[in-house]
């Protein structure tokens, strides 16, 4: 038997663990195999589905010839979403799945739920997951989905996460979740077996529990399948068929498998760490990786039972209540890649990496200091998919309509799946989801690495790192002049025949005034919400001086877009032009062109000095714009692709010639951005 503080002494003393004796060579090991993964692990539910020999070869049911929908994938979001789709009155829907319900990934899940979590919307999918697992499905097929409502305990070992507890403990009674922060005494009455003395506190949420994965996604199966649902195991899916209409756009046609295919105008993906070889099926992008995530199931401990799970985020690590046991795991902060993702991983585990998992073992015991006396009874690591900013992909994927995706879960699929599979459903149905899933939203993802650097850098509960110099940065731009680099910014071109109608119906403004207008405007979606804010400069007709326009006779638009959200906005407005046939082009300059922001009281005397129009009100008037020349150098395509300028952000300097006097900085404070020459 290897028990944690044993397992902590043998890592500090010679960086090797369990009976292997020190310098051992291999690095990835356990105690039951050195392969690259086992066929079988102990893994803590009763009903857990394990691979058998000389199983089905085949389907479990014949594919139909044509479906609505085509669901890939029979983990905790295809079954989900297959279930909202049947209730939401989708008969004709089927989930294909490679091998069985919970392959992959679901299986051998925590099977956690927490109701609270600081998004709103978040809570709301929350909310749903516990009600559909909880009582909806027992009530509809009389089987019991494996929930264990034994609450769930958050530490806070510093004020600050115990001041952020306290709001989500607000938020929770706008949403009628019961919550209570407790005081260090108080949690120890609770849990008794918990170290207290580096608490400021804890909040409990007595709701919280557990859910099985092999129950909830048979129950869910059984519940979409009485609606009229197909379910079809041990069916690979080897393709997906992509036509083009008659506007050119890219739509899906069928689902191939090597026993038939399925005609459908809609796929769901579904399929987890697979997610991004399905998309590759259909020429989709999948931004997400594979990932070894673990956790370890204790032996028994004498009074641990009827105890709430715990989640300590400042030590990365929960612990779940088993039974008469815990299992033990968190986030890993070095994770071990899985760089090729193999087909036929369906039931399978890694062995486990201990120099990577140690971080949880030494969280957990000094949470709970009896662990430190306790054997480890089985090991449970297994692959995982992770995306950018932690934050699920959902939605129609861009470069092919009726692509849906649902994956990317950051190992929350099963305490997120009900609420955003119900959310996938209305999607597919209606087109849009009824809550707010902008930040899940696939057309939401661009490419923002600089933006995820300094955002990580930033990101801290205190003053960042840049503060003096943000300080400084803002009483320039409000007492004299600043250089922002906007060149992030999304830069469209709307030409065509039809341009001026797909304008009216876009923007929510009269952007058809004069030639040389500038508009501020919204656009909206079907059901009249707020999709976004831009300008839309309306451009003269005709052979443009515009840098990078394209040539163009009728009306024709520029639009500025914010970075953050231009593939969002770029992904919607081709939407409406395919949706109504509108007859133009959206151009996409974004990358080629540059966009340089001067703001403050002293803006418009800088750029007089170098510019050659008059920039008076009366001259050039708010809300227009014009093409000019900069020191008497028209700005060309040659030039926004050679020319240098220096600005400096967040420490990163961009090579430039600087000029050091300014009549708007006289005593020279101000070193970055950059200066016309006197």
């Amino acid at each position: 038997m290897a028990f944690l503080g044993a397992t902590i002494s043998r890592v500090v003393r010679c960086h090797s663990l369990f009976p292997l004796p020190c310098g051992a060579g291999s690095r990835r090991y356990s105690s039951s195999s050195q392969s690259d993964h086992t066929a079988e692990k102990s893994v803590p539910y009763q009903n857990t589905l394990k691979q058998t020999e000389g199983g089905a070869s085949g389907p479990t049911k014949p594919l139909p010839q044509s479906a609505d929908v085509v669901v890939i994938g029979g983990g905790s979001l295809g079954c989900q979403t297959l279930y909202h789709l049947a209730k939401m009155g989708v008969s004709n829907a089927v989930l294909l799945e490679r091998d069985r319900l919970t392959a992959g990934t679901t299986w051998h899940t925590a099977g956690l739920l927490w109701q609270l979590r600081p998004s709103d919307t978040e809570v709301e999918l929350l909310a749903h997951t516990r009600n559909v697992i909880s009582s909806e499905l027992e009530m509809e097929t009389g089987l019991n989905t494996g929930w264990i409502q034994n609450g769930g305990l958050f530490i806070a070992s510093n004020k600050q996460r115990l001041d952020e507890y306290k709001r989500l403990m607000s938020l929770g009674k706008v949403y009628g979740i019961e919550s209570f922060v407790l005081s260090p005494a108080e949690t120890k009455d609770l849990y008794p077996l918990m170290n207290v003395d580096d608490l400021y506190g804890t909040l409990y949420v007595p709701k919280d529990g557990t859910m099985d994965p092999a129950g909830t996604c048979t129950t869910l199966s059984r519940a979409a399948s009485a609606r009229g649902a197909t379910v079809i195991e041990n069916c690979p899916v080897t393709g997906i068929q992509v036509k083009e209409d008659h506007l050119g756009v890219r739509r899906v046609k069928a689902v191939d498998t090597d026993f038939g295919t399925i005609e459908t105008p809609c796929v769901v993906n579904c399929a987890g760490v697979w997610a991004t070889k399905l998309g590759q099926m259909a020429g989709v992008n999948v931004p997400l990786i594979a990932m070894h995530h673990a956790y370890v199931v204790t032996e028994r401990i004498e009074g641990i039972q009827n105890m709430p799970n715990v989640r300590d985020h400042d030590a990365s690590v929960y612990l779940r209540l088993q039974g008469d046991a815990l299992s033990v795991g968190g986030y890993e902060q070095n994770p071990v890649f899985w760089e090729e993702v193999s087909d036929k991983f369906a039931f399978s585990l890694f062995d486990l990496d201990w120099d990577v998992f140690m971080q949880h073992i030494e969280g957990a015991v000094n949470r709970v200091p009896a662990l430190e006396r306790t054997g480890i009874k089985s090991t449970v690591c297994g692959p995982e998919s992770f995306t950018a900013d932690h934050k699920p992909l959902m939605g129609e994927a861009p470069e092919v309509r009726g692509f849906f995706l649902g994956c990317g879960f950051n190992s929350a699929g099963m305490m997120l799946g009900g609420g955003c599979g119900r959310e996938l459903a209305h999607w597919i149905i209606y087109g849009r989801p009824e809550k707010d899933m902008y930040g899940y939203d696939i057309r939401y993802c661009t490419k923002t690495q600089l933006y995820m650097r300094w955002v990580f850098v930033e990101y801290t509960f205190s003053f960042p790192p840049h503060h003096d110099v943000i300080k400084e940065e803002c009483l320039a731009c409000r007492n004299a002049v600043a250089v922002f680099n906007m060149s992030y910014f999304g830069k469209f071109y709307l030409v065509g025949p039809d341009a001026k109608k797909a304008a009216d119906w876009l923007f929510t403004a009269d952007v058809n005034k004069a030639p040389g207008s500038t508009v501020y405007t919204c656009m909206l979606n079907k059901n009249g919400g707020a999709e976004s804010d831009l300008t839309v400069s309306r451009l003269e007709p005709g052979l443009t001086r515009l840098p990078l326009a394209p040539e163009f006779n009728g009306d024709s638009y520029y639009l500025a877009v914010g970075g953050a959200v231009a593939q969002h906005n770029w992904s919607h407005i081709q939407t409406v032009l395919q949706d109504r046939g509108f007859r133009c082009s959206l151009i996409d300059q974004s990358e080629q062109m540059g966009m340089i922001s001067i703001q403050g009281p002293k803006s418009r005397e800088l750029l007089q000095e170098v510019l050659d129009a008059d920039l008076s009100n009366e001259a050039f008037p708010f809300s227009t714009h014009r093409v000019v020349s900069a020191a008497g150098h028209q700005v060309s395509p040659e030039f926004v692709r050679s020319g240098e300028f220096t600005l400096e952000r967040m420490g990163l300097t961009y090579k430039a010639k600087a000029h050091l006097k300014s009549p708007f900085d006289p005593e020279n404070k101000r070193v970055k951005g950059f200066y016309s020459t006197p």
